[in-house]
């Protein structure tokens, strides 16, 4: 996929591609007519030379120069600019990859390593594409154009005898290519190690402090930094063995060139302005050399990155639309139908045959233990997780068979950790719909009750909430969420996933008042809670117990049961009269 997305940016721009290349080759037969007009000017200037064309030889070199630099620099920049056009659109795709694929393929990844798909490996990439490919053009056409003036207005021999060190350097590239490109991948994944060990330390940064955990975790750290330090210098060994030796065989076929072309002009073979433009171009020649041994070291670093960003590009998401989808039903009620839920990676079922009917309009109530199954029915709703075909259907389609931007545009979410972009209150709040309305924002904030504590705050709703919304408590949180849940007034189904946990009971009861104005609109409520005040809206419950329905009714007929509900019902009212 990653070789494949090279091609066609090629393909895409192969006009300009094709005028870089044409105008770096122009510019390298510029380049190499400087030696020839010196070597002619020193011929000229021992049979006698005037002033006249002591300033001829100088425009000459002049003109050649500016035509060198003009075409060269139209060159290079089109190159460059090219590898960061590549640069921005393989960051959007791959953006846009993450996009598509669903929440499972995080939970096995971590966040520090696919940012440093972005911030290392595009980069090595972009790199091969503007300084591999410069690099490549001009050594080539240099290489070409020196070694055919050599031959063609020097010396035949001269040439072919001082070339010969230079035959090793493939030996040299093979024998230390493959272990640079296998070093190099070592040292991109002990960074992405680091960088998400760094990434989950600052995130659980409070757990740290609170803990006294500092030491542990800078010894952690450490570890992984003196881990790259080691692969990084295995890496800078390598490298400096395989910049060494090209220099090493050029400067002995310089040294021999020396010798064979003093002798040659000692014999009057060649004139002193050849052998001196000779020496010119075999210093000309050094370069290019160099330059590939560049060229090889930057593809091989990139092939490593090309590999992983290869491999991304790859994964597809497990749930998918069907080729034809229905629309979401406007009306209907939610029905399960004997679903039984197993995760991919698990062995044993989560939820066991949930017959259940949440009619539209309704509320729903679920409870139970921790592990009950609770968030994994939301998550079925939301076809994060794709139930069994025929289990689970909304107005009597199956959502399987809806697309899922359609399903999940018809349901408003709020998760219990009530999660927060790094941006203002009101951006928070105003997510979910496409154009921002002071009116909408206000609205909802009023009836999350947040409204009172953000007009308390200097900047209001234009306060910046920080990573993760870390500057509010996480009753402030949750209440940030909910609004944002609110304004989502399109959708039909709300489902709020134990986002009332953080809140008080002055405060639950205001957002559940403005749950009961979405009951009133006929949108369906699905509330899933550990504390039986924040289900008092609910028309039916469901109990939950080890992926079973332990108890279904109305609140009046589960306090009759004396079961599981009647009980927490009990420690919780009890509870509650003694804080009062």
């Amino acid at each position: 996929m990653g070789q494949k997305l090279i091609r066609h940016f090629f393909r895409d721009h192969l006009g300009q591609y094709l005028m870089a290349i044409v105008t770096i080759g122009l510019s390298k037969v510029l380049q190499v007519q400087i030696p020839r007009i010196i070597g002619n000017f020193i011929d000229q200037f021992r049979a006698g030379i005037t002033p006249l064309m002591i300033e001829r030889f100088a425009a000459e070199i002049a003109l050649v120069s500016i035509g060198y630099v003009a075409l060269f620099g139209v060159g290079q920049f089109t190159v460059g600019k090219l590898a960061r056009l590549f640069e921005g659109d393989l960051r959007r795709r791959l953006f846009g990859h993450w996009e598509y694929l669903e929440s499972h393929y995080f939970e096995q990844h971590t966040v520090g390593d696919l940012l440093s798909h972005v911030l290392n490996d595009v980069p090595a990439i972009r790199q091969a594409l503007a300084g591999g490919i410069n690099q490549t053009l001009q050594a080539v056409f240099l290489f070409t154009a020196t070694l055919v003036m050599t031959i063609t207005d020097i010396n035949v021999s001269l040439t072919l005898v001082s070339l010969i060190p230079l035959l090793l350097i493939p030996a040299v590239v093979v024998k230390l290519g493959p272990k640079i490109r296998r070093q190099s991948r070592v040292v991109q994944e002990t960074l992405s190690a680091m960088a998400g060990m760094t990434e989950e330390s600052l995130q659980s940064i409070r757990l740290v402090k609170s803990t006294g955990n500092e030491p542990v975790e800078s010894q952690r750290f450490t570890a992984k930094v003196d881990t790259i330090y080691e692969n990084s210098m295995r890496l800078v060994r390598l490298n400096t063995t395989f910049q060494a030796l090209i220099p090493l065989l050029t400067g002995i076929s310089f040294a021999i060139a020396l010798v064979y072309g003093g002798a040659l002009t000692l014999d009057h073979r060649i004139t002193i302005g050849s052998f001196v433009a000779f020496t010119v171009y075999l210093s000309m020649l050094v370069r290019p050399l160099m330059q590939f041994g560049n060229v090889i070291n930057i593809f091989q670093n990139s092939s490593a990155s090309l590999l992983r960003i290869e491999t991304l590009l790859q994964a597809e998401p497990q749930i998918t639309d069907p080729e034809n989808p229905h629309a979401v039903p406007v009306h209907g009620p939610i029905v399960f139908h004997d679903l039984t839920f197993t995760y991919p990676e698990g062995s044993e079922p989560v939820l066991r045959h949930i017959s259940l009917t949440v009619p539209e309009g309704s509320t729903l109530g679920i409870v139970g233990r921790t592990g009950a199954g609770k968030s994994t029915l939301s998550r079925l709703l939301l076809r994060e997780l794709d139930p069994p075909p025929g289990t689970l259907t909304i107005g009597g389609v199956d959502i399987r068979d809806v697309a899922r931007a359609d399903l999940r545009e018809s349901v408003t979410y709020v998760p219990q950790d009530g999660f927060l972009f790094s941006s203002s209150i009101g951006q928070n709040i105003a997510f979910p719909v496409e154009r921002e309305d002071p009116a909408q924002i206000l609205q909802a904030a009023h009836d999350a009750n947040i409204l009172a504590t953000v007009q308390t705050m200097p900047e209001g709703f234009d306060t910046v909430v920080g990573e993760h919304g870390l500057t509010l408590s996480g009753g402030q949180r949750q209440r940030v969420a909910i609004a944002r849940a609110l304004i989502k007034s399109h959708s039909r189904i709300v489902i709020l996933d134990d986002s009332l946990s953080a809140v008080d009971g002055k405060t639950e009861s205001t957002i559940l008042d403005a749950l009961q104005a979405l009951h009133d609109k006929g949108r369906t409520l699905i509330i899933t809670s550990h504390r039986l005040s924040s289900l008092r809206l609910a028309d039916h419950i469901v109990v939950l117990d080890g992926g079973e329905i332990a108890e279904y009714g109305t609140p009046a007929q589960l306090l009759r049961n004396n079961g599981f509900y009647a009980r927490l019902y009990a420690i919780q009212s009890q509870g509650s009269e003694n804080h009062g």
